[in-house]
């Protein structure tokens, strides 16, 4: 069963090439260009939320660092595991 969120109308201003350039690739992928916008504030969001999470995680191992023997034991563990290619 697929939902549909209600959508509001926003202005964007965009300079003509970028405009040129968006248009030219959705026609190419079949698209709109407010599907290409839509579809790259998401992006920009999600990108912009698993930077918040690297953060968080950096702030996490600062202020309780990692135990260098259970490093070590990952490493090694890790290198025994590696595929042959």
């Amino acid at each position: 069963m697929m939902t549909h969120m209600a959508r509001r109308q926003v202005l964007v201003q965009l300079d003509d090439e970028l405009v040129d350039r968006l248009d030219r690739l959705a026609a190419e992928l079949g698209t709109s260009r407010s599907d290409l916008l839509r579809r790259g504030a998401a992006a920009v969001l999600a990108a912009a939320d698993e930077a918040g999470a690297d953060r968080e995680l950096r702030e996490a191992y600062r202020r309780q660092p990692q135990d260098p023997a259970l490093v070590e034991s990952a490493r090694r563990l890790a290198a025994d595991v590696v595929p042959e290619w």
